[in-house]
């Protein structure tokens, strides 16, 4: 992801650290940046969220000092992008790492595939 450019919410599960912070600040959890940066949350870990234990949730929670209102917010922001994707509601980019000879194609596949690539998330509330 470009410096300052925000994160493309259809690939957050392939969001980098800094795409994190950046769309933490956008959520206006900002606050949390350095933490989560500092414990390596990227996508993968974010998307892996709806899958821990109460032990594990609680575990996150206090290593990243956080707020259980802004947990709560966290995973309503989460679960939007989710909904949005399985939706068909973002729109999609090409990518900032694709030489353009490769961007539109990526941007075709990625309207094709749009669904097969977050079928497998859990979206219960």
């Amino acid at each position: 992801m470009s410096k300052g450019r925000s994160p493309e919410p259809l690939d957050f599960f392939i969001w980098t650290v800094e795409d994190v912070g950046l769309w933490l600040e956008e959520i206006n959890l900002g606050s949390y940046r350095q933490v989560f940066e500092e414990n390596g949350v990227n996508g993968e870990y974010l998307e892996s969220l709806s899958m821990f234990t109460t032990e594990q949730i609680l575990r996150f929670i206090r290593r990243c000092h956080m707020k259980w209102g802004d947990f709560i917010t966290l995973c309503k922001e989460l679960r939007r992008i989710k909904v949005a994707c399985l939706k068909g509601e973002q729109e999609v980019r090409k990518p900032w790492w694709a030489p353009s000879c490769l961007s539109v194609v990526f941007v075709r596949l990625a309207k094709r595939n749009r669904q097969s690539r977050v079928v497998s998330m859990k979206l219960e509330p």
